[in-house]
C-alpha cells in the first residue's frame, strides 16, 4: 500500500472527512475517502503510474501528481507519525496492511467523551481480543448467545410447563393376536415361528447342500425328512437345558455322561451330519450372490435370508406391543472371521454379531430386529442411530401414541422431532456433544453442587434435564415435565463417616427411563437362561441358533399372556422348554437303532394314558427299583406295544422260576442285530456297526432284544441275553 508523505495531506484528509455520516472507520472506508480526494493509488498498480478515478474532484486535479513512497520500511507501513492535528483529536493512529496476503484489521467504533470537537465524527479504536463484555452492550450479546444455545439452565424452583401427553391409539388390540378362547400347547406356539413352511425350506436347502457336499466322499448323503428336522430342533433345545462342552458327550454311555434322551431321539452321527449340512438358503442362490461380491448388489446376509425374513414377519404378526417400547443393541457371541462381527466394549458380550432390537418394555417380547451388516449404501446423513430407529419402527399395525425409550447412542433432537411428527413420544439419555444440545453455561452445575440437584432447559417441545447423582446424567424428553416432586433414596455418608439413607430429588424422565428401558435387557435375560448357542465353524449357524432362541422366548411370552387372559397358572420357562422338547421329539423321526430307556423322565403331557396308567391298572407301583446287580427291570405292557411297566425285581436265585409266572414264557423275546435297521453300512463294518453297552456286563454288543429293547451280549463267551431274561422272570 502507498501512503502520503506530507503532513499537509494528512490534515487535508482529516478536515474533509469530518462531515461524513459514517459511524465506523475501517481501512476500506479510508481507501474510499482517499479515492474521493484523488490522492490514493490502489494496491497492485505499478510505481509511478498516474490514473484518474471516477470523481469530479479528482478530475479537477488531473494534473497533480501524488508523490510515492520509495523507502517503505515495515515500521512506516504499520503506523504513521503523530501529527499535531492527530494528537489534538486524541485518537489512536490509523493502521494499514503490511502485506496484501495478511488478514485485514477491522476496528469497532466507541465514542469517547469530550475527545472529539466535532459531534458527527467518530474515532475508531481497536477491538478487544479477549475478555468479558461489560456494560449494556455486553449483556445484550450474552442474552443473544443464550437464546441461540437454548436459554440458561433453570433451577428446580422454577416451574416448567406440562407438555401434552400422548393418547394411546393402537391399530390392533394389545397383546397376543391369537384366538383368545383357545388353549395353545407349547408346540403350537413354537410352530407360529417355525411353521411347516419354514421347516420344509430348511429340509430342502439342507438336502441340496448335503448332496453337493457328499459327492466327493465315500459315504452317500441320506436325505433329511421333516421329521428328522423336528428331531434335530428338539435336540438343539435340549442342549440348552443340559449344556455340555462338546456335542459327542451327549451320546457317551459312561457313568458321568449317561444321558439316554439324545440317543432315543437321534443317533449321534445323524445329528452331526445334519448339523454340518444345515442351510437356510438355496446353495444356487448363494452361488449367484457370491458372484456379485464387491458390487452394490451383493447381500452379506444372503445365507440367512429366508428364515430371517419369516421370523421377522412372525414376530410383529402374532403380538401387538403395549404403550411403552424400547430400542437397544443385542450381541450374539461369535468370533467368526467375517466383516459382520462387531466389538462393543460396554456390553457383557464384546465380540459378535450386533442386532438392533425393538422390544416391548412390559414383557420383553421381541417385536422387530435386524442384523447390522455395516453402513447402509444410501444413508440419510442423520446418523446410524437415527436410521436404526426409523427402520425398527417401520412395522405395520403399530398405531400412534407410543412412548419410546432409547439410550444416548440413538438420542438426538432431530430424531425426537421427527418421531413427534409420527405421533411417537420419546425419552432417553443424551450426549452433550450431540447437535442441538444446549451449550449455555449460565447457572450450570459446578463441582460443589449437591447430590440430587436438577437443571433443565426447554427448547420448544424438547426438554433437556441434568441430574447429579453419583455422576451427572443428561436426559432429553418430549413427554415429561422437568420436575414432578419425585424422590428417591440414596445412601450417603454423614459428617461422622457413617452411611445414612437420604431422600434426594429425581426428575420424572429418569424415573420412567429406569422403569421402561429394560425391554431388550429382559429379552436378553430370558434367552441367556437356556441359550442353545454352541460353537460352530459357520457364522450363519450361529444366527440360526439365535433365531431358535428368539422363537422359543417369544412363544413362552405368548403362553404367559394367554394364561393371564384365562386366569390360569403360568409355568416356568424351564417347564415350557421341557414340554416343547418332548413334543418335538414325538413328532420327529424314530432312531434307526434302539436306545436305553430313561425311567426318570416325566410322562409327556401331550401323550394319552401310557405306561403309568397300565402300571396302576395292574396295581404295580411306578417307582424304580433295581436288583443287586443294578440292572433296571421292566415288564412288558400288554396294552401299549413298546411301553414298559416298572415292577419290583425278585432276588437273583439259581432256582427255576415256577411255570405260572407267565402263560407263554419268553414269547417274542428274540435277539436281533442293530445293523439290520441301518442302511449304507459298509460290509466290513457290519459286525461292529451300532454297538452299545450291555445292560449286564457294560461291554459293547451289537445284539439287542426285540421286545425288551435292551442291549445284551450273545456270544460264545458271554450269554448276558439269557441271564438278564432269567433274572427278570421273563423266560425260563
Amino acid at each position: 500500500m502507498f501512503l502520503s508523505e506530507s503532513e499537509d495531506e494528512l490534515q487535508h484528509l482529516q478536515s474533509d472527512s469530518l462531515g461524513s455520516e459514517s459511524s465506523t472507520c475501517s481501512l476500506e472506508e479510508e481507501e474510499e475517502e482517499k479515492e474521493e480526494e484523488g490522492n490514493y493509488i490502489p494496491t497492485g498498480l505499478p510505481r509511478g503510474s498516474h490514473q484518474d478515478f471516477t470523481d469530479e474532484e479528482s478530475s479537477e486535479k488531473k494534473g497533480e501528481k501524488t508523490p510515492l513512497l520509495r523507502r517503505a520500511t515495515r515500521k512506516r507501513c504499520c503506523s504513521l507519525s503523530i501529527s499535531p492535528v492527530s494528537s489534538s483529536l486524541k485518537s489512536p493512529p490509523k493502521k494499514c496492511e503490511q502485506r496484501p496476503h495478511r488478514k485485514k484489521l477491522h476496528y469497532a467504533t466507541t465514542p469517547q467523551k469530550n475527545s472529539c470537537p466535532h459531534p458527527g465524527r467518530t474515532v475508531s479504536t481497536p477491538r478487544r481480543k479477549k475478555g468479558k463484555k461489560k456494560g449494556p452492550a455486553g449483556t445484550q450479546l450474552e442474552a443473544e448467545e443464550d437464546e441461540d444455545d437454548g436459554g440458561r439452565w433453570h433451577n428446580i424452583d422454577e416451574d416448567d410447563i406440562v407438555p401434552p401427553q400422548p393418547r394411546f391409539r393402537p391399530e390392533r388390540e394389545v397383546g397376543p393376536q391369537l384366538n383368545r378362547t383357545a388353549n395353545y400347547t407349547p408346540l403350537e406356539l413354537f410352530q407360529l415361528f417355525f411353521s411347516t413352511t419354514v421347516v420344509n425350506t430348511l429340509v430342502r436347502n439342507t438336502n441340496a447342500y448335503g448332496e453337493k457336499k457328499y459327492q466327493s466322499q465315500r459315504e452317500s448323503w441320506v436325505h433329511v425328512t421333516t421329521a428328522d428336522m423336528y428331531s434335530f430342533i428338539s435336540l438343539v433345545l435340549y442342549m440348552g437345558l443340559v449344556p455340555l462342552k462338546t456335542l459327542k458327550e451327549f451320546w457317551r454311555g459312561s457313568k458321568l455322561f449317561s444321558l439316554p434322551f439324545p440317543a432315543s431321539v437321534m443317533p449321534c452321527r445323524r445329528f452331526l451330519a445334519i448339523s454340518r449340512s444345515l442351510h437356510m438358503n438355496d446353495p444356487a442362490a448363494e452361488a449367484t450372490n457370491d458372484q456379485k461380491k464387491g458390487t452394490a448388489g451383493y447381500d452379506r446376509l444372503c445365507k440367512i435370508k429366508p428364515l430371517y425374513q419369516h421370523i421377522l414377519e412372525a414376530c410383529h404378526t402374532f403380538f401387538h406391543p403395549h404403550q411403552h417400547i424400547s430400542i437397544d443393541e443385542r450381541m450374539v457371541a461369535s468370533k467368526a472371521k467375517i466383516g459382520l462381527k462387531q466389538y462393543i466394549k460396554n456390553k457383557p458380550t464384546k465380540w459378535g454379531f450386533k442386532l438392533f432390537v425393538l422390544a416391548d418394555s412390559t414383557c420383553g417380547y421381541t417385536l422387530n430386529f435386524f442384523v447390522y451388516g455395516g453402513r447402509d449404501s444410501e444413508p440419510t446423513g442423520k446418523g446410524i442411530g437415527y436410521d436404526a430407529v426409523m427402520r425398527l419402527l417401520n412395522i405395520p399395525f403399530l398405531g400412534k401414541g407410543y412412548k419410546l425409550y432409547v439410550d444416548n447412542f440413538y438420542t438426538s433432537p432431530t430424531l425426537f422431532r421427527d418421531l413427534l411428527e409420527r405421533k411417537i413420544w420419546a425419552c432417553g439419555t443424551v450426549r452433550s456433544t450431540v447437535a442441538g444440545y444446549p451449550k449455555s453455561k449460565r447457572n450450570d452445575m459446578t463441582k460443589n453442587t449437591a447430590r440430587g440437584a436438577i437443571r433443565w432447559v426447554r427448547n420448544g417441545k424438547l426438554l433437556f434435564v441434568k441430574w447429579l447423582d453419583a455422576r451427572e446424567v443428561s436426559m432429553c424428553s418430549t413427554l415429561h415435565k422437568a420436575y414432578s416432586n419425585d424422590m428417591v433414596q440414596r445412601k450417603v455418608k454423614n459428617k461422622d463417616g457413617q452411611w445414612t439413607v437420604k431422600q434426594v430429588t429425581i426428575p420424572g424422565c429418569i424415573k420412567d427411563y429406569n422403569r421402561h428401558m429394560g425391554g431388550v435387557d429382559l429379552s436378553d435375560a430370558l434367552i441367556r437362561y437356556y441359550n442353545v448357542l454352541h460353537k460352530t465353524q459357520k457364522w450363519y449357524k450361529t444366527l440360526f441358533y439365535h433365531f431358535v432362541d428368539i422363537a422359543t422366548v417369544n412363544a413362552f411370552i405368548l403362553h404367559k399372556e394367554m394364561c393371564k387372559l384365562h386366569n390360569m397358572p403360568i409355568i416356568t420357562q424351564k417347564n415350557f422348554r421341557e414340554q416343547l422338547i418332548l413334543s418335538l421329539a414325538e413328532i420327529g423321526s424314530t432312531p434307526r437303532r434302539s436306545a436305553p430307556q430313561n425311567f426318570m423322565l416325566p410322562t409327556s403331557p401331550f401323550k394319552g394314558p401310557s405306561s403309568v396308567a397300565s402300571a396302576s391298572a395292574a396295581n404295580v407301583p411306578p417307582t424304580l427299583s433295581r436288583s443287586c446287580c443294578h440292572v433296571p427291570l421292566t415288564a412288558v405292557s400288554k396294552e401299549t406295544p413298546g411301553s414298559f411297566s416298572k415292577v419290583p425285581p425278585p432276588p437273583l436265585s439259581n432256582e427255576e422260576p415256577s411255570s405260572t409266572a407267565s402263560d407263554v414264557p419268553g414269547s417274542g423275546h428274540l435277539p436281533a442285530y442293530f445293523v439290520e435297521q441301518m442302511s449304507n453300512v459298509a460290509p466290513r463294518k457290519r459286525a461292529t456297526a451300532g454297538r452299545r453297552s450291555c445292560v449286564v456286563c457294560k461291554r459293547k454288543s451289537p445284539v439287542y432284544c426285540r421286545t425288551c429293547q435292551k442291549t445284551l451280549c450273545f456270544t460264545t463267551s458271554r450269554n448276558c441275553y439269557s441271564e438278564w431274561h432269567r433274572s427278570n422272570r421273563i423266560c425260563i
